[in-house]
């Protein structure tokens, strides 16, 4: 199962990037667990310093930018 992570404040940008990633995963047929981390702590130890930012299976595939439907695939794949 894939751990899926969405970081950010909950702005409109961070509610469309997990729109784009659970889209994308339930087109992939994958199986997953999406979780948003909001706390700027645990977003900071992530090392990340824009936001929103996608973090899959612990590594940091995005940041700072909603990624297209192919490129979000791609990154989930």
């Amino acid at each position: 199962m894939k751990k899926i992570q969405i970081l950010g404040m909950g702005c409109a940008k961070c509610n469309k990037l997990a729109e784009v990633a659970e889209t994308a995963a339930k087109n992939l047929g994958l199986q997953y667990e999406m979780t948003k981390v909001k706390d700027l702590n645990e977003i900071a130890a992530l090392g990340v310093m824009f936001t929103p930012a996608l973090v899959v299976d612990g590594v940091v595939k995005v940041s700072g930018k909603v990624p297209s439907d192919e490129e979000m695939k791609q990154l989930l794949a």
